[in-house]
């Protein structure tokens, strides 16, 4: 089509001469129903592109904690921490649509919205974290903040991270994340990356940070190297929902910079006020980063994100090579970002989250005692896990997690899994999340639970090798391949 028949209406709405829309091979999938949808993309998705549950959802319409399949059934959504607001919050919708229906192009230009965005984020830093930069996504935040942290540290090539941690899908987040390269057809830690056990409270495991931080940087000195960053999300997320003991990043951060590494705080599941108590997850620890990354809740589902640093490091890294990115800081994204902020204070949502959030974790305590297959319940404000275990143990029971997964969707209620063996059921609902929302939870689970795991089930669980490494699929190691430099840098 060329641009002569693109017009616009007095409405300020598109029309396109000639197209007749009953014809367009595009509209076609308003008439699916779900095996169509999941044929049609067992063919034509990667194969490795994951679906959530053994039957997969058709879903077709969201709002506020609700999803609705293509045959109208609602389910209450307790693990959507994207749609932070709710799924299709009035207030971003609007912005959003009225902003593309206006103007979207890159941040080449100067636009309003993008700097109050950046003063709205800033302002809810502690003073020194002051400079923005805008990304498409939590994997390029922190792709982008490793790239700014080894311009400060010149010379400087390894990067400490936190066990079970997901820092982003990009060739260098994914050497970051020992949640992909420890797991199915990850290829093994780098030479030059060093993993901090992840605490575990509930064991009483790994609770010293500063031992962990400082066999991390003698590590990289043994082979000549020197940390360039420290990166650890401010609530292990993947790790399985891990709340960092008392103090554990104010040792970790003593210790990466008197080596002179870069701390940063991943806010990527975690932050704008999810947490309850505080707006971002570091300051539950105390502890000032040198740069935040931020993702999904950012835009409420808007495809954005953004790192937040020191005026010194944003100079270290202004080296002369422009930072531009296509998307990144869009006028569509900046409008998403400032609706989300504004929502979270006109609906109060961070209080909310903390008073809602209390009386989801004490409903859960009170399950715990009755049901000995759960060991362990933590979190803060909407942030929240419960372990399974086999009972009257400490061992990791997957397979009732996946099946509490499971039957909970048949319940119309979902949950997700995660932790090192996917036995911690995960609850990081939109913000909007009510305490009638926790009783329909709990009373599903109670449901659930009271008859007992299934045979079958707690056989799985008896079989199951916790201390077992997860089966790789590949065809080379680290070990095998060439430094690329990395060593004794």
């Amino acid at each position: 089509m060329s641009c002569e028949s693109h017009a616009v209406t007095s409405a300020g709405q598109s029309s396109h001469q000639g197209d007749v829309v009953s014809s367009s091979p595009y509209s076609q999938g308003n008439g699916f129903n779900t095996a169509q949808v999941a044929s049609k993309r067992s063919v034509l998705i990667g194969p490795n592109s994951a679906l959530s549950f053994d039957e997969p959802l058709y879903i077709v319409r969201g709002r506020g904690q609700y999803l609705y399949d293509a045959e109208g059934n609602q389910y209450l959504d307790c693990c959507n921490n994207v749609a932070h607001v709710g799924h299709c919050h009035p207030k971003v919708t609007a912005a959003v649509t009225k902003q593309l229906e206006t103007l979207n192009t890159n941040s080449r230009y100067l636009h309003d919205k993008l700097v109050v965005l950046a003063e709205g984020i800033t302002r809810k830093m502690p003073e020194p974290l002051q400079v923005m930069y805008a990304v498409c996504s939590g994997s390029e935040a922190n792709d982008l903040a490793l790239r700014v942290a080894r311009a400060n540290r010149p010379g400087a090539w390894h990067v400490a991270v936190m066990e079970g941690a997901y820092h982003g899908h990009t060739t260098a987040t994914l050497d970051l994340s020992p949640y992909k390269f420890d797991g199915p057809g990850g290829m093994g830690k780098p030479p030059h990356v060093h993993v901090l056990p992840c605490p575990d409270v509930f064991r009483g495991h790994n609770l010293d940070g500063r031992a962990a931080a400082q066999a991390a940087v003698d590590a990289a000195h043994k082979v000549g190297g020197h940390v360039s960053a420290f990166f650890c999300e401010s609530i292990l997320s993947c790790g399985g929902q891990v709340v960092l003991p008392a103090g554990y990043l104010q040792q970790v951060y003593d210790v990466m910079h008197q080596a002179g590494a870069v701390c940063i705080a991943d806010e990527v599941q975690c932050g704008f006020g999810r947490v309850g108590s505080h707006f971002w997850g570091f300051e539950l620890q105390s502890v000032v980063p040198d740069m935040v990354t931020l993702g999904k809740p950012i835009g409420n589902g808007f495809p954005m994100g953004a790192v937040v640093m020191t005026p010194k490091l944003a100079q270290g890294f202004s080296n002369g090579m422009e930072y531009f990115n296509t998307c990144g800081g869009c006028t569509g994204a900046a409008a998403a970002g400032v609706a989300v902020l504004e929502a979270i204070e006109e609906d109060r949502l961070q209080q909310h989250a903390h008073q809602v959030g209390t009386y989801l974790i004490h409903q859960l305590e009170a399950l715990q005692k009755d049901y000995p297959c759960i060991g362990h319940v933590r979190g803060m404000g909407l942030f929240v896990g419960f372990e399974l275990v086999i009972p009257d143990s400490q061992k990791p029971a997957p397979g009732t997690a996946k099946f509490v997964k499971e039957a909970m969707k048949a319940r119309r209620v979902l949950v997700s899994t995660d932790g090192h063996h996917n036995q911690v059921i995960k609850i990081k609902p939109p913000m909007c999340f009510d305490k009638s929302n926790v009783d329909t939870l709990m009373a599903n689970l109670i449901d659930l639970l009271k008859p007992g795991v299934p045979a079958a089930v707690q056989e799985i669980d008896r079989a199951y090798d916790p201390n077992k490494k997860s089966t790789r699929i590949q065809n080379t190691t680290w070990q095998a391949m060439p430094s690329n430099g990395v060593q004794g840098v």
